[in-house]
């Protein structure tokens, strides 16, 4: 199965890229897992989210929790890939 990467807005200043997987879930709980997430800047910089509190490279989130979720361009995803290589 091919990773699906997107672009997750979780507030107005937190842009992630991660490899994104819907779980199934009772309603309320989280279902959607982020798999090496990493905060995307202002400059285009990416750096492992919550490497500062967590060696831990998955979290889960509730859906609802999410502001929007895009695709991101190629480039964005080819350095993703390589960082998580």
């Amino acid at each position: 199965m091919d990773k699906v990467i997107k672009c997750v807005l979780i507030d107005v200043d937190n842009v992630l890229i991660t490899e994104l997987i819907e779980v199934a879930a009772e309603i309320g709980d989280p279902n959607c897992k982020l798999v090496n997430p990493f905060l995307f800047d202002v400059d285009g910089n990416m750096t492992p989210w919550k490497q500062e509190v967590t060696n831990q490279t998955e979290f889960m989130i509730r859906a609802e929790d999410i502001l929007t979720i895009a695709d991101p361009t190629g480039t964005v995803i080819d350095k993703y890939i390589e960082l998580t290589s």
